[in-house]
């Protein structure tokens, strides 16, 4: 969804799920600066350079990476789920910026919400699938 924020700017909305964790996600033009929870980017994911090329990922796909600042708000989950869980709200706050952005990001599996979380326990195992120890006698 655009929007605009005080001083008139385009705001570009995107939202990101994975297991538990929820990233609400707004791209707003500026240098590439990533901001989470009110953090740097860099220290909020703990310098993980897996999570912060993964953030950064669909933007650098585009040539966009100094374009656009990304400010994320995200609960729920870890750090991985919540760096995945940015990684496909920025890829769809980008399909909103323009439709033709689309292509390339699917291509590149930016836009595939990740559907596996964690199996329910089950009432008489002590995991989801884990089972007490069998005894013949």
């Amino acid at each position: 969804m655009q929007a605009t924020d005080q001083s008139n700017r385009a705001v570009y909305w995107g939202t990101g799920r994975r297991k538990t964790a929820i990233a609400r996600v707004r791209l707003v033009p500026g240098s590439g600066n990533v901001v989470i929870n009110g953090k740097p980017g860099d220290l909020y994911l703990q310098f993980n350079p897996d999570h912060i090329s993964g953030v950064k990922a669909p933007l650098e796909t585009l040539g966009l990476e100094n374009e656009y600042d990304v400010l994320v708000n995200a609960h729920g989950g870890g750090v991985t789920g919540q760096a995945d869980a940015i990684k496909l709200g920025v890829a769809r706050a980008l399909c909103e910026l323009a439709p033709e952005n689309r292509k390339p990001l699917k291509v590149e599996g930016y836009l595939t919400r990740d559907p596996r979380s964690k199996e329910r326990k089950k009432y008489g195992l002590r995991k989801a699938r884990k089972a007490p120890q069998y005894s013949k006698r």
